[in-house]
């Protein structure tokens, strides 16, 4: 019996009867699928388990006897030496490759913010230069030492000036 049909027998949901079977650890059979089979003795004990819970007790607090669990359609381990061998030297190759391929992704990276930071590193110096061009010229250097070509102590002057006769002469 699977689990929907187990769940409708109890009158519960399957939802139910498989968190009932994973927190209280039950052994139940399955299938190929992983899939849990149900046999009276399943249905039995999870009444069992349906009773204690409508009495109160706490789930974690169930006690059950426990049977061993066996799965169908399971694949067998037993390979021969010279199988589990030939795999782990597989396994370590790629494994090999895979931290070759990192490390190479690591250095690719690496190189890249190398660049972008000497890259920065130039703008900054190029930002400098023109910031001491600009606070020498606001410092009042001569107009010949100007590079930029710009009056802007002559405009500020200019512009006092203009505001004496505008407050002067204003209607």
């Amino acid at each position: 019996m699977n689990t929907s049909m187990a769940a409708k027998h109890l009158g519960v949901s399957s939802k139910t009867i498989q968190r009932w079977v994973k927190q209280l650890d039950l052994p139940m059979e399955r299938n190929e699928l992983g899939h849990y089979l149900f046999e009276e003795k399943d249905i039995e004990t999870l009444k069992k388990v349906q009773e204690q819970l409508n009495s109160g007790i706490l789930l974690q607090d169930i006690a059950i006897e426990k049977k061993q669990a066996v799965r169908k359609g399971t694949a067998s381990l037993s390979m021969p030496p010279e199988e589990i061998t030939d795999i782990m030297e597989r396994l370590k190759r790629l494994e090999k490759k895979m931290n070759d391929k990192a490390d190479a992704v690591v250095s690719y990276q690496l190189l890249q913010h190398r660049r972008e930071m000497e890259e920065l590193t130039n703008r900054v110096k190029k930002i400098e230069q023109n910031l001491e061009q600009l606070s020498s010229v606001l410092s009042g250097t001569s107009h010949d030492e100007n590079p930029f070509n710009l009056d802007i102590m002559k405009d500020k002057e200019k512009s006092e000036k203009k505001g004496i006769w505008k407050a002067i002469f204003s209607f």
